[in-house]
């Protein structure tokens, strides 16, 4: 089928008879055909947004070098276009030896994963020959062997074509777009038998396999489209899953601040991505006191969301002993300790009480909380780190008492905020952090998280339009009168 090479010499146009002429008709319109479906698939790969799947585009390629070269091996049709023979012959012979190569990648797409590797290895060979015959092609030398080699080749592509696509595969019915696919295979299999037996002069008539081919085509764009429109719906299937997922993290966050005289707190998160890791809450209670946690669960996506909201539970059993920050983050590694395998929370606790006016500080191999008060010197991190929680279940944890001031501020917040980066690679870091605490402190907590976050936002901005890379969370405690 793909294996003929010679291109006989071109006759006068007006010595091509009138059936020839009814035969070159009908091949143009085929050509024509298979190059508006070449076309169609290409330019839908290419105009498509985000498009990871290339079968559209392998497809496409493959169609539209059949079509060229179908009509290069078309005599009438040449001197019409008054295309030299010898150009002629070379771009069919060149579309012969690549026309392979668009094969294979089309198969890399569709068959299962575990024999990409035999198909790569397939890819590899006829790449190296593809250079080669190119070469002796234009150097005119031994053309008789690269014709055998390249019929051998086609032929070891179309066994693995029936092999991956129809043998090795679990018992069972095909399914229906193989069997599409496998009527148009055995309609061109007698399309290219006929043209064999024509060839031969064992029986009278004309090669129709271009028309055999065209059936195989249509099947096998079936069998292009379904497999993309099947995998266009099991994407908007968790797209609509992960929409779902975000709501359900949205409502596990708390919808509001406490809100006590004497202290504001502002709180902001920004996931990277629908679903994140990063995690807070509040203990409240009617006395003048209350518990913050604020928790980073390693990764991202589904599954750090999902212990996200396995904390949230966790949280909320510590109630009987909020002012027991060592305790607190105690029960919370306990309750996730053999829950999983491959990732790990980090956390920190603070803990107020308004009557007794102490703040109370533990963490759980957390960044440090920052502090600062005008009146008290610069701004500073306050460290308490026990193990992070979930790996070891008999970690223990300590907390730091520290007397309440007016005017004292307190920032919890996720690592996202300092290892933020900027188009050089380097990081925001707590220096920064500390500069902006130190440089507004009469800003009101909700406006000063704002600017904290804008102060990073402008750093990983500069020079560069890199994207968000992690969660952050952002929790601003402030003392007052």
């Amino acid at each position: 089928m793909l294996q003929r090479l010679p291109i006989a010499t071109l006759a006068d146009a007006g010595s091509v008879s009138i059936s020839e002429w009814r035969w070159a008709i009908l091949s143009l319109g085929i050509c024509a055909i298979l190059l508006t479906i070449g076309v169609i698939a290409t330019g839908v790969f290419l105009f498509r947004k985000k498009n990871t799947d290339r079968t559209l585009l392998y497809f496409g390629v493959f169609v539209i070098l059949y079509a060229v070269r179908m009509f290069m091996r078309d005599q009438p049709l040449l001197s019409v276009f008054v295309i030299p023979p010898a150009v002629a012959g070379h771009i069919e012979r060149v579309i012969t030896f690549t026309i392979a190569l668009p094969t294979l990648f089309l198969f890399l797409e569709i068959v299962e994963a575990r024999w990409r590797r035999i198909i790569l290895w397939a890819l590899g060979v006829q790449l190296a020959y593809t250079s080669f015959a190119i070469l002796f092609d234009f150097l005119g030398m031994a053309r008789r062997e690269v014709n055998i080699v390249n019929s051998l080749l086609v032929l070891a592509s179309w066994i693995l074509l029936t092999v991956f696509l129809f043998l090795l595969r679990p018992p069972g019915r095909l399914p229906r777009d193989l069997r599409v696919v496998a009527v148009g295979l055995g309609v061109l299999a007698l399309f290219v038998l006929h043209a064999n037996l024509t060839g031969l002069h064992l029986i009278r008539g004309r090669d129709l396999e271009p028309a055999g081919f065209l059936f195989f085509v249509c099947t096998l764009g079936y069998l292009v489209a379904h497999r993309i429109f099947a995998k266009e719906e099991s994407l908007f299937a968790i797209q609509k899953e992960l929409e779902i997922a975000e709501q359900i993290q949205a409502s596990i966050l708390p919808r509001d601040v406490p809100c006590r005289a004497g202290i504001e707190i502002a709180a902001r998160y920004l996931p990277m991505s629908a679903v994140a890791g990063d995690f807070y809450d509040f203990l409240t209670f009617e006395r003048n006191h209350f518990g913050i946690l604020i928790a980073d669960v390693t990764g991202h996506g589904v599954p750090a969301a999902l212990i996200a909201s396995m904390l949230k539970v966790a949280f909320a059993s510590q109630a009987v002993h909020a002012q027991d920050p060592a305790r607190v983050l105690t029960g919370l590694n306990q309750a996730l300790c053999g829950k999983f395998e491959d990732h790990f929370v980090t956390a920190a606790y603070l803990y107020a009480d308004l009557d007794a006016k102490i703040i109370r500080y533990a963490g759980a191999g957390h960044p440090p909380v920052l502090y600062s008060n005008h009146s008290n010197g610069p701004a500073r991190g306050i460290e308490q780190n026990g193990l992070f929680l979930g790996m070891f279940p008999e970690a223990a944890y300590s907390y730091l008492e520290m007397p309440w001031h007016p005017g004292d501020r307190y920032v919890l917040y996720t690592d996202g905020l300092p290892e933020s980066k900027n188009a050089t690679g380097e990081e925001f870091g707590l220096t920064r952090c500390l500069k902006v605490l130190d440089s507004l402190p009469r800003l009101p907590a909700t406006a000063f998280a704002d600017q904290l976050l804008s102060e990073i936002s402008r750093w990983t901005a500069e020079g560069s339009v890199r994207l968000q890379e992690d969660d952050m969370t952002l929790i601003v405690v402030d003392c007052k009168e």
